[in-house]
């Protein structure tokens, strides 16, 4: 039987990460202060509370530093497109992180299909992963599984409001910072029953793991496999490279 290990202290030198936790994937030493200090600003700023802006003194506070630090790393995020300073002075992300994450699309394919594999053949219904692009939910990974007789067919490039269906509805509840699986039924189609829940802690990525299916979704464990999937796949994507 294996046992867990007992919670250690912050390495010497490791900062709090944007929600108060020690980030320690690499230490401190090995790292770029002011790289690391304007990329823990775009994890603020893509995180629930980040989605209506923060000021530079609302930054500031988080990263524990002045704001003539704050003020000189938006400034240069700004001159790159990675952010966004409006006339109220909320920094909010800019475009440039856009095209980042359409060039991440292949990968994120990549990582995906696997997991919805294992959602698929567990829950016994077509398993999807959308993502949100241009105010709309985007299926980009659709997996059916392998030993139903009948199942729902989804195409890869369907498109959606966000506030209809399940997938759409939890991209936006992880927005607030909601974690819980969502349930619809008929929204999209006639007959069609979703659960979703979202991909959290993916910096950048606004998207929702889900399944759809011709009926309700009676037992429990099938919520719980849509949990586990989206937990899954933000694991793979933000999970530690390996080293050199």
């Amino acid at each position: 039987m294996s046992r867990s290990a007992s919670p250690q202290p912050p390495a010497p030198g490791s900062k709090p990460g944007p929600q108060g936790q020690a980030d320690t994937a690499a230490p401190a030493a090995e790292r770029a202060q002011t790289l690391d200090r304007g990329l823990q600003i775009l994890q603020l700023l893509g995180s629930s509370e980040g989605h209506a802006g923060l000021t530079i003194s609302q930054l500031a506070v988080h990263l524990g530093v002045g704001r003539a630090v704050v003020y000189r790393l938006v400034a240069t995020l700004v001159a790159r497109d990675f952010a966004t300073r409006a006339a109220d002075g909320r920094v909010r992300l800019g475009p440039a992180l856009s095209r980042l994450a359409v060039s991440m699309r292949p990968v994120l394919v990549e990582v995906a299909r696997p997991v919805l594999r294992d959602l698929a053949e567990r829950a016994g219904a077509t398993a999807h992963l959308t993502i949100a692009e241009a105010g709309e939910a985007l299926a980009l990974v659709v997996v059916e599984p392998s030993w139903t007789d009948f199942h729902v067919a989804y195409r890869v490039g369907s498109r959606h409001p966000l506030r209809q269906g399940a997938a759409g509805r939890a991209i936006l509840a992880g927005r607030t910072g909601g974690s819980a699986v969502v349930e619809t039924a008929g929204e999209l189609q006639s007959g069609a029953h979703g659960l979703a829940a979202p991909v959290q802690g993916v910096p950048g990525l606004e998207a929702s793991v889900g399944v759809v299916a011709l009926q309700a979704f009676a037992s429990p464990q099938v919520a719980e496999a849509v949990t586990d999937a989206a937990q899954a796949l933000a694991l793979a994507l933000t999970g530690p490279l390996p080293r050199p």
